[in-house]
């Protein structure tokens, strides 16, 4: 990535306030994160400092500031998979990864996150890799599921 490129992609855009979600949805779809550089080159496309681009970025959790890993992990956390074990489902995926949420595996293979609620209230624990779907995930599961991504070239 390079400022040339970054300004190519701007060119698309307007210099409003009102285009930064989407120019950085846009930069986000090309890079797979939000660089240090495209924040800066964002913050002078628009007139505006770099703190109010990175306020935007840091208030949706859309954005990511890290480069994610090749497959995304999400465990839900809402109250229905809670009750049925999702917060010790959560632990052993935290273990299995060696991760925190919101953190990127050191090869950037996985990265690990939780949601509120997936809607899959009924079948929960529910555990999302890229969008396959585990549901009734329990503690012994967890090896099994993320196993075969660990395969994956």
């Amino acid at each position: 990535m390079t400022t040339p490129e970054i300004d190519l992609l701007l060119r698309g855009f307007g210099h409003e306030q009102k285009d930064l979600t989407r120019i950085l949805h846009k930069v986000q779809s090309t890079y797979g994160y939000i660089p240090a550089e495209a924040i800066r080159r964002v913050a002078e496309h628009l007139n505006t400092t770099e703190n109010e681009v990175y306020g935007v970025l840091t208030f949706y959790k859309a954005f990511r500031l890290e480069p994610r890993g090749r497959h995304m992990v999400t465990v839900c956390q809402g109250t229905s998979c809670h009750v049925r074990g999702g917060a010790e489902v959560f632990d052993e995926m935290k273990k299995e990864l060696g991760i925190e949420p919101g953190e990127t595996t050191p090869d950037r293979r996985f990265s690990l996150d939780t949601v509120n609620c997936f809607g899959c209230c009924a079948i929960g624990p529910t555990v999302v890799v890229d969008s396959t779907y585990y549901s009734r995930v329990s503690v012994a599961d967890v090896h099994p599921i993320i196993a075969p991504y660990r395969r994956r070239k």
